[in-house]
């Protein structure tokens, strides 16, 4: 309910919690002076039900009072509890938080129990929430690169990025990166391509050695040396390129495999041909076309980021949708998964009790001592108050019962 709806419901239950004192009050009168003027003898019996109702609503009037004011403006001790105790009930609030709710015990348990892995699971595994999560992702990136100056990103590529790899060498990694590529022996198929390549060449080239042949030739050679000779170069070659690209073990093959593994272990330890390989990285950085590159390449990333989040069919956003469906229903059907990551979550939520409780219930703490003493009260009595009023309530009719059942008993006993 809002502020306004619960102030109305308190002040009616204050009414009627006051309007039963007054009908108490107003029968013990009317019981009293008929009593004192020789009424029936059970008229007696009113008027005690109606002075233990009194006793009762007021006692229970002053209780409720004194937890937020003090009664009729009187200093009386021990009352207006909450705003001369608004500090203490904060710190007592913040360590009953930290004991019982935030527990490193208490924590882990919950989450067992609550199995969050398997509730995401089925959730993100519904195609219609994961058109919403892919939604909101799209909202989001959109956001933030809207929200990003080109000039700062632009900044960020050009004097960190740039300047990172100006300043790192780039030889030892790259023959790291080679030497692992050697060892997988993947370069083979590079090599097989290349030589397949070169063979395709040498077949379909006849005429070109033929022709570097003729103009070669001593002007004084008979023009059918030259062809016998040329004839027979060309055969040489493709025979040779043949070999090469059939043989995995030939000569040529182990040859650039030997090259490739010096080569690697060049870029890492030989001095000269790390600072040869600085010398290729800076020329191609200060390439006039490579400069232009990365001027603009933020706002080609932009583009295309803007363009596929803002297209619900593009395929950044149906690949993302389709990811999301798939480790969903990977979750709910996957039980090693689903004990990883519940244990994960759970270790994650133990460290973060563990080491930052006190800042968590801090929070608390620090928050109600900020408060306003007389505005503290009058939150809680908002909050509460309404059924605070029927402790007076009940108080009016249980002191009625209460006083009717001990005067019906003192009758009893000594009448």
């Amino acid at each position: 309910m809002d502020p306004t709806t619960r102030a109305r419901d308190l002040r009616r239950m204050k009414s009627l919690a006051t309007g039963l004192l007054l009908v108490a009050a107003v029968i013990f009168l009317a019981s009293r002076w008929w009593e004192s003027a020789d009424g029936p003898v059970w008229i007696s019996y009113v008027r005690a039900t109606a002075e233990a109702a009194m006793v009762g609503a007021l006692a229970d009037w002053f209780a409720v009072t004194a937890l937020f004011r003090r009664p009729l403006g009187l200093p009386i001790p021990h009352t207006a509890i909450i705003p001369t105790k608004k500090d203490m009930i904060g710190d007592s609030l913040g360590d009953f938080v930290g004991e019982n709710f935030l527990a490193e015990d208490v924590v882990r348990d919950k989450l067992a129990r609550v199995e969050v892995s398997s509730r995401v699971g089925s959730w993100i595994g519904q195609e219609a929430n994961a058109d919403r999560i892919t939604a909101e992702l799209a909202t989001a990136a959109r956001g933030v690169v809207t929200v990003l100056r080109d000039e700062d990103v632009q900044e960020v590529i050009e004097q960190v990025l740039v300047r990172k790899l100006m300043e790192r060498q780039v030889g030892p990694p790259l023959g790291t990166v080679l030497e692992g590529i050697l060892s997988d022996q993947s370069h083979h198929k590079l090599v097989d391509l290349v030589i397949d390549r070169a063979y395709d060449w040498v077949s379909q080239n006849q005429e070109m050695v033929l022709r570097v042949v003729h103009e070669r030739a001593p002007s004084w050679s008979p023009r059918f040396v030259d062809d016998l000779i040329a004839d027979r170069v060309f055969l040489e070659v493709q025979t040779f390129a043949w070999a090469v690209k059939t043989d995995p073990q030939h000569p040529l093959r182990l040859a650039v495999d030997r090259y490739l593994d010096e080569f690697a272990a060049d870029l890492q330890n030989d001095p000269e041909t790390i600072e040869r390989a600085e010398k290729i990285k800076t020329q191609i950085v200060a390439h006039p076309d490579v400069q232009k590159f990365i001027g603009g390449a933020w706002g080609v990333v932009k583009g295309l980021i803007l363009d596929a989040a803002a297209d619900p069919s593009s395929e950044l956003r149906l690949r993302v949708r389709d990811g999301l469906l798939s480790f969903g229903r990977r979750l709910v059907s996957d039980d090693t998964l689903r004990t990883k990551l519940d244990g994960w979550l759970a270790d994650a939520a133990g460290y973060v009790v563990r080491h930052y409780r006190g800042e968590i219930t801090t929070l608390i703490t620090d928050t109600v001592s900020r408060w306003d003493a007389e505005e503290t009260s009058r939150k809680v009595e908002l909050q509460v108050g309404r059924d605070l009023q029927f402790i007076r309530i009940n108080g009016t009719v249980v002191g009625a019962l209460a006083g009717l059942a001990i005067y019906t008993l003192s009758q009893l006993l000594f009448a």
